[in-house]
C-alpha cells in the first residue's frame, strides 16, 4: 500500500495564503497518497483548487450527530458536502484542549464513516506516561476505545510530547510502538487490523522523514508545522515515494 503523507494545517492559513498553499501542492507526488486537511473556513475554497488534482483533502474534527443544535460544530455531511473525504479524528490537542474522550472518538468515527469519509483516528501518550512506562498501555487503551467495530480508517500514532516540539522518539521506539499498534489492530479487527496504515506524526520534517518512512509498519507520517510549507510537505513526500 502506498504511503499517505497528511498535513495537519491546524488553526493556520487565511484564504490567500491557504490557496497559495493549495495551489503549490496541486500536482502532487509519485509514489505516495497526499492530503492536506485546512481549516474549516477555507476547506471548500482548497477543496475547489485541488479539485482533479492527485491531492485529496481532509477535515480537522467533525461532530457525532449527523444534524442539530450543536453551534459552531461541523457534521461529517457538511465536511463530505464542502469537498472533504477524509477527516482528523482525537487528535491530542483535541482530546487535551477539548476533554475529548474515547467514546466520543469512536462515536466520530463511526459518524465520519458513516457519512463517506474516511476517517484518520489519532493516538499517543504524554511524556509523563512514556517516563511512567505506561505508554503501550496508555495508546492500547485508546485504540480499544476510540475505533469503532468494523474500523477501516488510518491510524495516526503521535507522541505527544513531540508535537511541535522539534523532539522525535528514538528508531526503537518508534518501531516498537507500530509494532503494538499493529498487534493490537490485528487482535481487535482481525484480518482487516493487518491491512490499516498506522502513520507516525511528531516533529516529521523532510531531515527526518526518509529515516521514520523506512520503517517497519509505518505507513505514512501526519504532519503539521512541515505542512504549513509546501517545499518542506513536498521534501516528506518526497522521503515517501523514496
Amino acid at each position: 500500500m502506498r504511503p499517505l503523507i497528511a498535513g495537519n494545517w491546524k488553526m493556520n492559513g487565511l484564504r490567500a495564503a491557504a490557496a497559495q498553499l493549495a495551489a503549490a501542492l496541486r500536482g502532487g507526488a509519485q509514489g505516495c497518497d497526499l492530503l492536506v486537511c485546512p481549516p474549516a473556513t477555507v476547506l471548500a475554497e482548497v477543496a475547489g483548487l485541488l479539485a482533479g488534482s492527485p491531492v485529496m483533502v481532509g477535515g480537522q474534527d467533525c461532530h457525532p450527530d449527523t444534524l442539530g443544535a450543536h453551534t459552531g460544530d461541523l457534521s461529517a455531511a457538511m465536511l463530505l458536502d464542502a469537498g472533504a473525504s477524509w477527516v482528523i479524528l482525537g487528535h491530542s490537542e483535541r482530546r487535551q484542549a477539548h476533554g475529548e474522550t474515547d467514546a466520543l472518538v469512536r462515536r466520530k468515527a463511526a459518524a465520519a464513516a458513516a457519512a463517506g469519509l474516511k476517517p484518520i483516528v489519532c493516538v499517543g501518550e504524554t511524556e509523563a506516561q512514556r517516563e511512567a512506562g505506561q505508554a503501550r498501555t496508555v495508546v492500547g487503551n485508546q485504540l480499544a476505545g476510540s475505533l469503532p467495530p468494523g474500523f477501516n480508517g488510518v491510524i495516526a500514532y503521535e507522541p505527544v510530547w513531540a508535537i511541535g516540539t522539534g523532539r522525535v522518539p528514538t528508531e526503537a521506539d518508534v518501531a516498537a510502538m507500530h509494532a503494538h499498534i499493529r498487534r493490537q489492530l490485528v487482535a481487535d479487527l482481525g484480518e482487516g487490523g493487518a491491512g490499516l496504515r498506522i502513520l507516525y506524526g511528531g516533529s516529521v520534517k523532510p531531515g527526518n522523514a526518509a529515516v521514520l518512512l523506512g520503517m517497519a509498519e509505518v505507513g505514512g507520517a501526519l504532519v503539521g508545522g512541515a505542512s504549513l510549507q509546501a517545499e518542506d510537505f513536498m521534501g516528506i513526500a518526497r522521503a515517501a515515494a523514496a
